[in-house]
């Protein structure tokens, strides 16, 4: 950890605006990134930024110093996300798939993924309907189970697992169909 890290732990485990206001310019682009996977539009990114940060700053005496910060951070904030779409009830019209299948799906055109800028896939997966786009994020991203992702929102794992299917067809289909209209202006 560096001098300058323990220095802004320990002034905000103590309250220290300063320390708190520097927290927040070191972060919040990140955590922004976080907010923004979750939610589709940027007004209610910045009330879970918002959010995010005030759970922080109040539970920061509860940071162990054993993990890195900014990998406790992201954990409160996917947390205050899922926070969010419970409460807002984001996920029910989820449903399963009666047969999952993963084999019946061809892999996305990779040609297309050459370029595309990081900023141009995330708007894809942020157009992605909640339910899909969470559970896309939560896998994919966060590297959680579909048994953990099933137990965070309170869903079956044959849904979790048939968002995650719906959202790479979706995605597939929405690159496939960048990749033809790139080829067709190439030819």
């Amino acid at each position: 950890m560096l001098v300058e890290e323990i220095r802004l732990i320990k002034g905000c485990k103590k309250g220290d605006r300063a320390m708190q206001k520097a927290l927040y310019d070191i972060f919040a682009a990140k955590m922004m990134g976080i907010c923004l996977r979750y939610v589709s539009d940027r007004e209610s990114a910045r009330d879970l930024l918002q959010e995010g940060f005030i759970k922080v700053y109040t539970n920061f005496k509860a940071y162990s110093e054993t993990g890195s910060l900014e990998g406790w951070m992201r954990r409160i904030f996917v947390n205050t996300a899922l926070e969010h779409m419970r409460k807002n009830d984001v996920l029910r019209n989820s449903s399963e798939l009666d047969v999952f299948n993963q084999n019946a799906f061809v892999d996305p055109n990779k040609t297309i993924l050459e370029h595309l800028s990081t900023n141009e896939l995330m708007e894809i997966i942020c157009g992605l309907p909640a339910g899909y786009r969470t559970v896309f994020n939560l896998f994919v991203i966060e590297g959680y189970s579909h048994k953990k992702i099933a137990q965070l929102l309170n869903i079956t794992e044959g849904t979790s697992r048939s968002q995650y299917v719906r959202a790479k067809q979706i995605l597939q289909k929405k690159l496939t169909l960048m990749d033809n209209k790139l080829k067709a202006k190439v030819v």
